[in-house]
């Protein structure tokens, strides 16, 4: 007995002289057996004709060719109809247009109407017909099963005059299609050239000369072997033309989505001269019906693009494939059948020596290949040798080759759980009592189910470990499918659920699930896009739930704040579970409870509250009291007293005030608006200039007073026009203008100065002639409660809160601030803020929310 090694191995040389090897040989030969069969019943027998012709049709319509241009199709159409009445017309008619014709002097006329009874006018018509080289048509009609085919032929005046005679008959493959043309019908009695035929052979003789003559040596070949065959079109005049009735000359015809492209007239419009002569000279005329109810229409290899065909343009083609040399002929059945075996032996070897994969990929590129190398030949050779038998033969071995490689695989995968089952469990696990290990005896069959046993036992102890660490965790956990399906609910979730009535999450949809909740707001990293977010989320809710909505995946991954049912605030997340290969196996939904947290908020506010409010309250009522005692004559206090509580109210005053606006700024919602940035310097100025007055401090605003303030700006560069929140916006240029008139001199100047960058935005730098601050202190300038120039200038009053506000509510806004100061040469501070676009121009007024 082998050993499992060797059973496994996949080098079939370590088969060979052993039993094993035999019997791969044995399964190797009969499958190559199956492929040759399979290839000899699609080539021989035929079997595989529909696809065939699915697939050369597909190949055709990848190739437009050219059509040749010494082709005119003159077309019967519905506007000739309608000129001259119901058809059948006169001969008359039809005299009068051949020899409107020969007067531009054809190459030749091919008449594709029949003519088979005697009519009054048909002298008339025959010497119309003898005025060029006119070709009539034939009907050979099937009389039944072994009789004689019956030829109709055009009356006896007309048959005479034309240059040639030939059968128009068009044969459809068996699914209805017109593919190819025989070049000779008939019986063994009489054998009739196909009339494109007629014509293309009187060319090659010199009958009558195109201009520029289309012959190529390759059509001049052809055209000799079928001279040689029948060289005369009237088999009546050529005695040599009853053949072999087996040998019909046939090609297939190569058609294009260019069919109908040919130079194509009217038969009124030529009929009545209305067409110049240059147009027919030394071009064969194609004349054939067209109008709507008088043709036969047939189903071509092109007819998905263009239609049926008529029987005159195809009769057009098979003359352009003639005098082109473009015929495409089909490959003997035994070429075809000796070229499809070599795809199936480079098959059968490489199942000799290459992996699974890499067989596959060989199949691939077989396929390719014969169906590449049936393109070339069909466009470079006009050789039409089906792809489709090789394919199907490599097709149909490659999964029979298969079923034997998984057969090795069940006994690799046999092995493996085995040393599954010898391993140690990394979980922790009950004792194997005696009776358990008993459960591998048996035969061999009992054993493999015994380790498939274990293996899924030891699965299910792994799903345990998972269920129990999700139970674990003490929020709302769901998991679902990559549908958006939930799988899994922690005892977390189904407490959660349970508490507000609502069925339990497991088999329903994310999006259903969750859709009780109220979005609050949309969490994401930057806090100046906290509002837009919100609102795309608003628009799209609960659509938005679904984690199967690859658009929303970003904003759940940051997480929305909801609000359930009891009115408790949640943070609402999603992740994504992947594979070892990286790829979205599901999804896992996480619910954080954060109502404490907003109560801490709440608190916060509160003791905002209690700051602007309860504390403010004191100190004005003790700046009243000394303003009273101030007004009487004789005050009780002393006057230097009533100073200093009036500046430590004061102070306390200012202190609470620039916290209160701090914190207003850090964390409260801003209300965004289109103002003008000019305009709140202008506010902003007035409302310092009694203090830079009582210094003797100019401000400059930099501003036209003609500017309205209630309107945008004609110019919107000049306007400098931006989106914030006006109240917040005027604070800190208030305080920077503070700042700037506290630490200038008296008798200075304060610029204000204002520009605009698309680029960089709008921005406005206010320049002070000021003390100036070292560059040491500068990296501390917009901390809070750090003042500068405290000992050098202490009746500088402040909190030390201004710049720090002036740094909040500009970054929040998207701009930034930037300081330029030096000793004794005074300070510029530059605010950069975004400008206001168009879109942002039409919105109404819209919160911003904080951090």
């Amino acid at each position: 007995m082998l050993n499992t090694s060797t059973r496994l191995s996949l080098d079939p040389r370590a088969r060979l002289g052993r039993r094993a090897g035999r019997r791969f040989l044995i399964e190797w030969a009969a499958i190559g057996s199956l492929g040759l069969i399979v290839i000899l019943l699609c080539s021989i027998g035929r079997m595989s004709a529909s696809v065939d012709h699915l697939v050369y049709d597909h190949l055709l319509s990848w190739r437009a060719q050219p059509v040749l241009p010494d082709i005119v199709v003159l077309e019967i159409d519905n506007e000739s109809v309608a000129e001259l009445g119901r058809w059948p017309w006169p001969r008359s008619v039809h005299a009068k247009l051949l020899e409107q014709i020969a007067r531009a002097k054809p190459a030749a006329v091919v008449y594709d109407v029949l003519f088979t009874e005697p009519n009054a006018d048909d002298a008339a018509l025959a010497r119309a017909i003898a005025l060029s080289p006119t070709y009539l048509p034939v009907l050979l009609e099937d009389a039944g099963r072994d009789a004689p085919r019956v030829v109709v032929e055009p009356v006896a005046p007309l048959a005479r005059a034309a240059a040639g005679l030939g059968h128009i008959n068009l044969e459809v493959d068996s699914d209805g299609i017109v593919r190819s043309v025989a070049q000779f019908e008939g019986d063994a009695d009489a054998r009739w050239p196909q009339l494109m035929v007629t014509v293309a052979r009187a060319a090659q003789r010199g009958a009558f000369v195109l201009n520029p003559q289309p012959m190529n040596q390759a059509s001049a070949a052809r055209g000799d072997a079928s001279n040689d065959a029948n060289p005369d079109a009237n088999p009546d005049a050529n005695p040599d033309a009853n053949q072999d009735a087996s040998t019909d000359g046939r090609f297939l015809i190569p058609f294009s989505r260019n069919a109908q492209r040919y130079a194509k007239l009217s038969f009124a419009s030529v009929l009545a001269g209305d067409v110049p002569v240059d147009k027919l000279r030394g071009r064969i005329v194609v004349i054939g019906v067209t109008a709507s109810g008088l043709y036969d229409r047939f189903a071509t290899p092109v007819s998905g693009e263009l239609g049926p065909l008529p029987g005159v343009y195809i009769h057009a083609n098979v003359l352009d494939t003639l005098l082109t040399g473009r015929q495409v002929l089909p490959a003997a059945r035994w070429l075809l059948f000796a070229v499809s075996l070599v795809s199936l032996a480079a098959l059968l070897a490489g199942f000799l020596v290459l992996s699974p994969r890499r067989s596959l990929l060989l199949t691939g590129a077989l396929c390719v290949i014969a169906l590449t190398g049936s393109a070339v030949l069909l466009y470079g050779a006009r050789l039409w040798l089906s792809p489709v038998p090789a394919i199907i033969g490599v097709v149909v071995v490659y999964p029979i080759w298969n079923w034997r490689r998984l057969e090795m695989t069940m006994a690799y995968l046999r092995k493996e759980l085995q040393r599954l089952a010898d391993e140690p469990h990394l979980l922790p696990q009950t004792p194997q009592t005696p009776q358990r290990r008993r459960e591998f005896g048996g035969d061999v069959l009992e054993q493999h189910m015994a380790l498939m046993a274990q293996a899924a036992q030891r699965v299910q102890d792994m799903k345990r470990f998972v269920w129990d660490s999700l139970n674990s965790v003490p929020e709302p956990i769901l998991v679902s499918d990559v549908r958006g399906i939930v799988l899994i609910a922690n005892h977390a979730a189904k407490a959660h659920f349970a508490r507000l009535g609502a069925p339990m999450p497991e088999g329903r949809a994310m999006q259903a699930v969750l859709g009780g909740l109220t979005l609050v707001k949309a969490i994401d990293s930057g806090a100046a896009s906290d509002a837009d977010q919100t609102l795309f989320a608003r628009a799209h809710w609960p659509a938005l739930l679904d984690p199967a909505r690859s658009e929303f995946a970003a904003l759940m991954a940051q997480g929305v704040e909801v609000r359930d049912a009891d009115e408790r605030d949640h943070l609402l997340r999603y992740a994504n579970c992947t594979n070892a290969q990286g790829e979205t196996t599901g999804w896992i939904a996480g619910l954080v409870d954060v109502s404490a947290l907003h109560a801490a908020e709440r608190q916060r506010e509160d003791a905002l509250r209690l700051l602007s409010h309860d504390m403010r309250s004191p100190q004005a009522s003790i700046l009243a009291l000394v303003e009273m005692e101030r007004a009487r004559e004789t005050p009780a206090l002393a006057r230097g007293v009533l100073e200093r509580i009036e500046r430590y109210a004061q102070r306390a005053l200012t202190l609470a005030d620039d916290f209160v606006q701090l914190a207003r700024a850090e964390s409260q919602t801003y209300m965004l608006e289109p103002v003008n940035l000019a305009e709140l310097m202008i506010d902003a100025s007035d409302e310092v200039w009694p203090q830079a007055h009582a210094k003797r401090i100019a401000l400059d605003t930099g501003t036209d007073s003609a500017t309205g303030r209630s309107g945008r700006d004609e110019n919107d560069n000049d306007g400098h026009w931006i989106c914030a929140d006006r109240s917040l916006m005027t604070r800190a240029l208030v305080n920077i203008l503070n700042n700037a008139v506290k630490y200038s001199p008296s008798d200075t100047r304060i610029a204000c100065e204002l520009s605009y960058v698309k680029s960089a935005g709008v921005s406005c730098t206010i320049r002070d002639e000021g003390y100036g601050i070292p560059e040491e202190q500068q990296a501390g300038l917009f901390e809070r409660f750090r003042r500068f120039h405290e000992t050098e200038r202490p009746d500088v009053g402040g909190a030390g809160l201004g710049m720090a506000f002036v740094k909040t509510v500009v970054t929040r806004h998207g701009g930034d601030v930037e300081v330029v100061s030096a000793p004794g040469r005074g300070t510029a501070v530059t605010i950069r803020l975004p400008a206001l676009d168009d879109e942002q121009s039409e919105l109404p007024t819209r919160p911003l929310h904080g951090v």
